[in-house]
């Protein structure tokens, strides 16, 4: 195959903002003539970047589809693109529109129309990483000994990805944002977000909506909320200790907080510290929320901390990009497939180590699989098909033998266990895929369908989805985690 270009789309539906941008993806050759064939992505081109749209809402709980997808529609036209013409890409409901009634339908509504392998994802763990890699932290910690942490911090919260040498090692989200308290001109409080209530109470301040504040006390406001969070990054405060910190934490703190070298601003908050200093309630309220004077007060109070504040490639746009330009994969070329059952989307993965001792011992390897497909029945819909894909790593010795009395136990516990589906999908860590999947493809006949792939690395409870080939003989994957603060060596994706 020559090298080829595929055309991706990212959407970012954030609680203030909603944009879209149309990138292409360069795939060549990685690997040399005699070698098995792999593939990557070399180059990320952004082709069209759209406005800047307000979030359209019908109300305090919904999100507005319609006008959505209106903006989509028309984006499309002044990009010049078609649906079909989109191979890989990614629909995002980021901050607090993820909480609307409706937010999971019109999030998998859009990623159905906008294409044939776009892909819906949520979670604040996914947004940060998306954001991190779109502002530039992912690149900048491979060029610093510390690591980098990228704050993208939009109309109500801020998430936190966290990069060492291009890993990145957890995410933290926290209840910040400039939309969380929205107040006119004169200091008259408009509304006052749930979700900041609690951080409010804690900290002794007793204002809602109908209060009229004035500037000092929203600077004050401000500098609490960004102190509390940048001691927390900056490992001088921990949430068991802080009650302040533990009311604005948005999940789960991070496990443990390497030291960080180096940190950015993206998101709305990020461009507005490019902009002129609020000096008064007027200045501050031009959006009729804090989001200026919270820009301006992170940036003054930084220089407090040990922590170099540089700039991010990204602001506004970090999310989306990352999106349409970071969140896809490539699957090895010797793959073994049936391109009627692609795309799948969202298909939970397991994850199973397969030792020596495993493919040695008959019993042994049969009594994993057996539990492995418990907990598959128990966890996910029996007749959906494929259930799960399950990510097989180990496997470094594999012979022709070995290979084979795995290809038997694995049919025959799936069958027994899921009789009704119509595929199964394999994922391995090693370039087996094409040898597995024709082993378990004889064994299977008809049903089950076989789907293996290899070169992608994933993880037990990764979400996965996987697009339509690419000249026969690769397909477009995105890893999604959604949910990882517990985890030592952060994600794949």
């Amino acid at each position: 195959m020559q090298n080829q270009w595929i055309t991706s789309v990212g959407l970012d539906i954030g609680t203030s903002t909603t944009k879209m941008v149309i990138s292409r993806l360069k795939l060549v050759r990685s690997s040399g003539a005699l070698s098995l064939p792999r593939f990557e992505i070399a180059e990320r081109e952004l082709l069209y970047a759209s406005p800047i749209y307000s979030t359209p809402l019908k109300n305090g709980d919904e999100i507005n589809a319609e006008l959505i997808w209106e903006i989509v529609n028309k984006e499309y036209e002044q990009a010049g693109i078609r649906p079909a013409d989109l191979k890989s890409g990614a629909v995002i409901i980021t901050g607090e529109t993820a909480n609307k009634t409706n937010a999971r339908q019109i999030l998998h509504l859009l990623a159905e129309r906008s294409g044939d392998f776009v892909v819906a994802t949520a979670g604040a763990d996914l947004e940060g990483l998306l954001a991190g890699k779109g502002a530039g932290a992912e690149r900048r910690s491979m060029q610093i000994r510390g690591a980098v942490a990228n704050i993208d911090i939009g109309g109500g919260t801020a998430n936190a990805a966290i990069f060492q040498r291009g890993k990145m090692v957890g995410t933290v989200t926290f209840h910040v944002g400039g939309r969380l308290i929205q107040l006119d001109s004169n200091g008259v409080v408009i509304d006052v977000s749930p979700s900041i209530r609690p951080w409010l109470r804690t900290s002794g301040y007793n204002i809602k909506a109908g209060d009229t504040v004035s500037f000092t006390l929203i600077k004050e406001i401000c500098m609490g909320m960004c102190h509390c969070m940048m001691d927390y990054l900056a490992g001088q405060i921990i949430p068991e200790h802080d009650e302040s910190l533990r009311s604005l934490l948005n999940g789960e703190p991070l496990v443990s907080m390497p030291p960080i070298g180096e940190w950015m601003v993206s998101g709305g908050i990020g461009l507005l510290m490019e902009a002129k200093k609020p000096e008064s309630l007027a200045d501050t309220t031009a959006h009729h929320d804090i989001g200026p004077l919270l820009a301006h007060t992170w940036k003054e109070l930084s220089a407090q901390y040990p922590i170099r504040l540089i700039q991010a490639d990204q602001t506004v746009r970090a999310t989306v990009i990352g999106a349409g330009m970071q969140s896809t994969e490539i699957s090895g070329a010797t793959v073994h497939l049936d391109a009627s059952l692609l795309p799948i989307r969202n298909l939970p993965v397991l994850g199973l180590d397969v030792s020596s001792q495993m493919l040695e011992q008959t019993g042994l390897l049969a009594d994993v699989l057996e539990a492995i497909m418990k907990s598959g029945a128990s966890l996910f819909d029996r007749d959906q098909s494929p259930p799960f894909g399950l990510a097989l790593s180990g496997m470094n010795d594999l012979t022709y033998t070995s290979l084979q009395h795995l290809a038997d136990r694995l049919h025959a516990s799936f069958v027994q266990h899921f009789p009704a589906s119509e595929a199964m999908v394999v994922i391995c860590e090693t370039d087996i895929a094409k040898a597995l999947g024709q082993s378990l493809a004889k064994r299977c006949g008809q049903l089950p369908k076989v789907i293996c792939i290899d070169q992608i690395r994933v993880v037990h409870g990764d979400y996965i989805d996987l697009g339509e080939p690419i000249s026969g003989i690769m397909i477009p994957v995105v890893v999604k985690t959604l949910a990882f603060h517990n985890r030592a060596e952060g994600i794949s994706q």
